[in-house]
């Protein structure tokens, strides 16, 4: 069964001088404020959708290593995961880097960064932004 989920953007104004907020209607956790100085400067306690991105990205990559792990008979204890989204106004989103630290009992640096980069291919949220550079460092927690 398919699902839906669902987020309501509002804004008013011009793109520099007006402001929005977003929310995260599925789930109903909040509605967060988004200014364009928050997208292409600093955040200053607003979202972008760049972060909204990063934060889907980590999640379902985390996510979809942790199945891949887990069907190869090396379940995850812990999967910590960053994703950086570069956007560049004028141009848009240039990259996103995942990094992923996990701690994975009996598996191999060699099969783990295998794991990540299958992952990394294979995530919903991969698959939706193909036409970005996505990189990958993956390393087990010493």
């Amino acid at each position: 069964m398919a699902t839906v989920r669902t987020a309501n953007a509002h804004w008013e104004g011009s793109l520099f001088e007006g402001s929005g907020q977003v929310e995260l209607a599925s789930s109903g956790i909040g509605t967060y404020p988004v200014t364009w100085a928050s997208r292409a400067e600093q955040a200053n306690g607003r979202t972008s959708p760049e972060e909204l991105i990063a934060a889907a990205h980590s999640t379902c990559f985390s996510m979809a290593l942790s199945n891949g792990l887990a069907k190869a008979g090396t379940p995850p204890t812990s999967l910590d995961t960053t994703a950086d989204v570069t956007f560049q106004p004028g141009e848009g989103i240039t990259g996103i880097k995942l990094t992923v630290v996990g701690v994975v009992p009996g598996m191999s640096a060699d099969d783990f960064a295998a794991a990540a980069e299958d992952a990394k291919q294979n995530c919903p949220v991969s698959q939706a932004l193909t036409g970005t550079t996505i990189t990958l460092e993956a390393k087990l927690a010493e």
